[in-house]
């Protein structure tokens, strides 16, 4: 797993080609080293991925989320539609950053407490 430092937010990316073996490795071996980080997944390198493969992610977002930190989910490839309301998927880092800055705000006036 690589992690990169942002200022409010760390990003983590799969340093081997197995999205469900990342969800898998995210939630029951790395979870300890950033859970109390607002996290980016970059997934954008898997292209194309299929319902299960994202969904595979939901536990570990809501779980981080009960944790009241962001779990912001990078692909360009998924259709939008198909997404659970539980699930934040935007296609760019850039916006990862923005939704992480935007649910800090909102928390920090004490509006994000429910999703």
């Amino acid at each position: 797993m690589k992690v990169t430092e942002k200022e409010n937010y760390i990003i983590v990316e799969d340093d081997k080609n197995d999205v469900l073996g990342f969800s898998n490795y995210l939630e029951n071996h790395a979870y300890d080293e950033i859970k109390a980080k607002n996290v980016v997944v970059d997934i954008l390198k898997y292209g194309e991925l299929s319902l299960e493969e994202l969904l595979s992610f939901l536990q570990l977002s809501n779980q981080h989320r009960a944790n009241n930190h962001s779990f912001v989910i990078v692909n360009d490839t998924i259709n939008i539609d198909q997404v659970p309301e539980e699930l934040m998927v935007v296609p760019t880092l850039l916006e990862a950053g923005d939704v992480i800055q935007m649910d800090e705000i909102q928390r920090e006036l004490g509006g994000l407490d429910e999703f």
